[in-house]
């Protein structure tokens, strides 16, 4: 019988824990299920890059918010996404995540296009079959929330690129805006330009920075 070999990345271990037995305990007809799991961005990066050169991963299921590589860049599930379209195209991608908001679940269908998303609120052992059936088959597989958020698109539908993100990341780490050029290839007004938009896209136009901050973590972008 066939084995389907599933890697999944999420920073609470109780929570793959969880997955990794009730994949491994469905009976599936025509194939088993073996899940290798990591807690952390470079470790889910690591086997991603290892399946490259062995086997490709059947399925990678990814959360969005992970802790932080190292003390000067921010990475999240979605980063991986992008990783693996590029170095195993042929593995299929969902996300399980707490957020279900609009923006981020567009903002993940526009940078990583995945074959699934699931709200970890709707997360049951039916779900989890039934995402491994229509991954593998007839993707797309989206939970009923995560449907409704793509398919109610925010009015202001603008992806964040790197250097939207790296603003966020180093506003969340106390980094003054004059202080931003070193680290981000925009000039001092050009940052400040970003911020507004930023605020303007996350809905705080008429507040401070913290409000952005804390609107960007509610919805997983720091």
């Amino acid at each position: 019988m066939k084995t389907l070999r599933i890697l999944a990345v999420d920073d609470h271990e109780m929570t793959m824990i969880g997955y990794k037995f009730i994949l491994e305990e469905i009976q599936f007809e025509d194939f088993k299920i073996h899940v290798d799991t990591a807690k952390t961005y470079e470790l889910g990066k690591q086997k991603i890059i290892d399946s490259s050169k062995s086997f490709a991963y059947d399925i990678i299921m990814l959360d969005i918010q992970l802790g932080p590589a190292n003390e000067t860049q921010a990475h999240t599930g979605e980063d991986l996404g992008i990783l693996a379209r590029k170095v195993v195209p042929k593995s299929k991608i969902v996300f399980l995540s707490s957020f279900s908001d609009n923006y981020r679940i567009n903002s993940i269908m526009k940078s990583v296009n995945p074959e699934g998303y699931l709200v970890k609120t709707e997360i049951d052992e039916n779900a989890l079959n039934d995402m491994v059936h229509t991954v593998m088959k007839e993707p797309p597989f989206y939970t009923k929330k995560a449907l409704i958020a793509i398919r109610t698109k925010m009015a202001n539908d603008i992806p964040l690129d790197d250097n939207d993100k790296k603003i966020l990341y180093h506003l969340s780490i106390g980094t003054k805006t004059k202080d931003m050029i070193d680290h981000i290839s925009l000039s001092l007004p050009g940052i400040e330009n970003r911020k507004r938009q930023l605020k303007a896209i996350f809905g705080v136009e008429k507040q401070n920075d913290q409000a952005l901050i804390t609107e960007a973590r509610n919805r997983g972008f720091i």
